[in-house]
Order: C-alpha cells, then structure tokens, then sequence
C-alpha cells in the first residue's frame, strides 16, 4: 500500500478496508508513523494512545473478516479535542488548572464513536477553555500551521485542524463557540463543520459557553464530515438541549441529485477591508455555482455589526458562571502556596488560569453583576434574537448563504497575542451563526499568491445539514482545492 494512506480520505479507505486491501492495524500505524515524523514541528498532539488504539484497530480488523464490521467509521482514525472527555484520560481544556485531571467517564460523542467502530487516536492540543483564534493560549504548547510553521492553524480547535491537514489522522473532532471549528479548518485547508445546535450532544464537551458550543467534524472531504456527523448526531437524554427531533442522514443525501440551490450573498461580510486574495477567491466560488445554474441572490443581514459585542457579553457571562467549579478543592489544581481555604481558591484560580480566561472570567462577571446584568447581558440577549430574525428572514429567500469564512489568511504566531480586539476579530464571520444556532461549514477554496489556504463558509438553515452539505459537495467536487496537501 502506499505510504500516504494518512492523506486518503475516509471515504476511500472504506472502499480498501471492505475489499480487504487494507487492514485498520495497517492504516493506525500509517497515522502513527506520520505524527511521530511530524509532530516535534506541528506540536497538535498533547497525547496519543499508540498501544490501545492498536488494539482497536485489531479489533476492527477482526470483525470485518467476521463480516460483522459495524459501519462506514470502522477502522478509521479519530483525533479527538482535548474538551471531549474520554473515560482513564486526561482531559485538560489545554489549562493548567485541569493538569492533573483524569475523566472517569466517556462523552456521548465519544461512545458513539465506539459503538461506530471508529478509533479514537489521541488528544489534541486547543486554546485553553476554546478562549481563543490561534492555539496560543494553551498552557501546554502553541500548535503551528502546517502550511507554514511560523503561523497559526487558527482555533480554538487548531490542533484539530492542524493534524488532519498534516496527514496525522483521517477525521477529529472539535468544538465551535463562535467559529472554533470553521476558521482553523479555513486558515489549515481542510473541511470543518459546526451543526445545528443541539443535533450533536454536549454531554462531556467541557463547557466554554453552554449556549453556543457545539461539538463537530474535521475531515479532507465534505463527504467525511458527513459521515462523521452521522455517526455523531442524535438526541442524547444526558443532554437537556439536546434536539429530540429526526435528524436527516447526510451521506445518503449526497447521493441525492439535487439543486440547483438559491444561495445569498449577505453584503455585511464583504467590506471594504476585507483582504483581496480572499475576495477573489470568494467571487471565484461564487460564480462556480452560478455555474452549475444556482441562483445568487444579494441578501441583508443589518445586525451583523453587533455581533462581536454581543458574543463577547454572552460568552464571556456564561464562561464567568462555568468556570467558576474549579476552585482548587476538589479535582483542580491547588496552589502549593495557599495557606487557608480562601487562599486556596484565589491562588489556585490565579495559577491554574491564563491570561485570556481571567480577562474572559473579569468580562463575564462584570456583565452579570448587580447594576449592570440588564444593561449588558439582557440587552445581548435582545440582539441575540434579531440577529437569529436576520438569518430566519433571509431563508425566505434563499436555502443557504455564501461568506467568506475568516477575514484573512493564516496569520503569524505571536502577532495578534498582544492585541486581543483584532484576535477577536479573526471570528467575526462565524460568530453570528452560533449566536443563531444554525448549522454552518468551511470548504476550501484555494490559495493565495503566500501558498495559504482560503475557506468558503456556507451557512445552511437549522436542522437541514443534509442540504448544507450537499451544498458543499456540489462545490467541491468542481474543484481540486480539497486534493491539495501542504508541504510539510
């Protein structure tokens, strides 16, 4: 077999899998040899479970020759972020103050990876708590792009993004707050998708903000993340927003022939200020489904200015009230300094947290402190709301909407760390679509003149993941953007 089976897809290894060409134990060690060659430059990986995921490849194999293989993931490679708890592992949030913290249980989306037969491979590195665009503020290590190792892979889910694109495993799994999954897959050259909130269950997702996480794939090709999504997906009890609805199986949908679509162009996300090489590209995308007979269609989303002030009032309030269980008594980190209990919560917080977190923690328990929680937390909820209106009307025209999916290419590491207002503003494409629980993916669609990526985020109606990604698929299977590998 090739020595590049980490960069086929998992679609195309399904096909070798079933027709015996290729063992699972065959394709592990193919991912394992490609991270531990890559890695020490990439740095995505904080774990990795070498010997146990072995053992599950092995297992898979055996069941496949028992002909009772358990689905289309059987097999496949799964990099998991390191807030997804997996039950005997470490899950950290990339902070200090979980170091020490082992999960005794598995996340929902973690069983159902086992019950699909996947296999999860290791735990990869994010911005502590997913409180950043850059991979930065982990406390553990600053994950680079594999396109070019002096820039970021974006994030929070950088060091998902970065080792499905580096070819150290086929799909991973991420977590979007407000653009944690799309801008890192855009700013690394590979497929990522946030879903309708509540499709995919939060339970053991470490929270960030309750309101806006949700959990989604990483993949090379649209079809994997539907795959993925499929397997992912589906009421969970545990979870009390979980959706108990149908949700529509995408892979099938993708056999469906279907559109030509109504797609809007919204004229907020494409300012003046916008960088050129991404607007090209965009309009380069644009006219492809023009193309294939789609209607474009110019849309309004007027609260879109709001967003980034909206986001950072509702995440960081909900952050205030999530974070504020470790306090160094129970399973977190406890300062070696303290000298009484309430030493132990402020020296344990003050040590455990980074930088970003505490301005995020300050932030929120502003926003909901006495005077000030209707001046500044219910009036983000009011404009929360007509942001969502905005989206809802705009779907009377349309069936999805096309936007650029980051402002600007991957960006140098250490260049924003020092200004947390243009940090911020890496997400402000993504950020209303969680603030409207809608479902939304990045697909690549290029490169600039430097050799980095550019991602087109297509923004699909709740519930309707099935069209979204068949929105996707008919774009990329016109283009050879998805095929192409960074030099690493």
């Amino acid at each position: 077999m090739s020595d590049e089976l980490f960069f086929k897809t998992a679609t195309e290894l399904r096909g070798l899998l079933d027709d015996k060409s290729l063992s699972s134990v065959e394709l592990l060690q193919s991912v394992i040899d490609r991270t531990k060659a890559t890695d020490d430059k990439v740095q995505a990986y904080l774990d990795t479970n070498e010997e146990e995921a072995l053992e599950s490849a092995k297992a898979s194999d055996e069941r496949r020759a028992a002909g009772k293989t358990l689905g289309p993931l059987d097999g496949i490679p799964v990099s998991i972020k390191d807030l997804i708890v997996e039950k005997g592992k470490k899950a950290r949030a990339s902070s200090r103050i979980l170091e020490n913290f082992v999960s005794p249980y598995d996340a929902t989306t973690i069983t159902k990876l086992h019950e699909a037969g996947a296999i999860p491979w290791g735990r990869v590195n994010m911005d502590e708590f997913a409180m950043g665009s850059s991979t930065e503020t982990s406390y553990y290590k600053k994950t680079a792009n594999p396109w070019d190792l002096e820039r970021t892979p974006g994030g929070s889910s950088g060091g998902s993004a970065a080792c499905v694109s580096a070819g150290q495993t086929i799909l991973s799994l991420g977590s979007d707050t407000g653009g944690s999954i799309r801008q890192p897959a855009s700013l690394c050259g590979v497929v990522g998708m946030k879903p309708t909130y509540g499709t995919v269950s939060r339970y053991g997702l470490i929270a960030f903000a309750s309101s806006l996480d949700q959990i989604g794939p990483f993949s090379r090709c649209v079809e994997d993340s539907a795959m993925l999504f499929d397997a992912i997906s589906g009421h969970d009890p545990l979870d009390s927003t979980s959706y108990s609805g149908e949700i529509p199986k995408c892979t099938e949908a993708l056999k469906e022939k279907k559109g030509p679509w109504k797609l809007g162009i919204p004229k907020e996300y494409f300012p003046e200020s916008l960088d050129p090489e991404i607007r090209a590209s965009i309009d380069a995308a644009i006219e492809s489904y023009r193309a294939q007979g789609c209607e474009i269609v110019d849309v309004e989303l007027p609260h879109t200015d709001l967003a980034i002030p909206v986001y950072y009032i509702i995440a960081t309030a909900e952050a205030s009230s999530n974070l504020s269980r470790y306090d160094g008594i129970r399973y977190t980190h406890r300062s070696e300094e303290a000298t009484d209990a309430l030493d132990i919560y402020f020296k344990s917080r003050g040590e455990g947290f980074g930088a970003e977190v505490k301005r995020r923690i300050c932030l929120g328990s502003f926003v909901l402190s006495s005077g000030y929680y209707d001046a500044y937390y219910l009036r983000a909820q009011k404009v929360r709301n007509l942001i969502r209106k905005d989206f809802l009307n705009a779907f009377k025209q349309v069936d999805a909407l096309l936007t650029p999916t980051s402002p600007t290419p991957a960006f140098k590491l250490g260049e924003r760390m020092d200004d947390p207002i243009t940090m911020y503003l890496s997400d402000i494409f993504t950020i209303n679509v969680n603030l409207a629980g809608f479902p939304a993916l990045s697909v690549p669609c290029g490169l600039t003149q430097s050799n980095l990526p550019i991602g087109l985020q297509i923004i699909g109606q709740p519930l309707k993941e099935d069209d979204l990604f068949s929105i996707a698929h008919s774009y990329e299977q016109a283009h050879d953007h998805w095929k192409l590998r960074p030099g690493l």
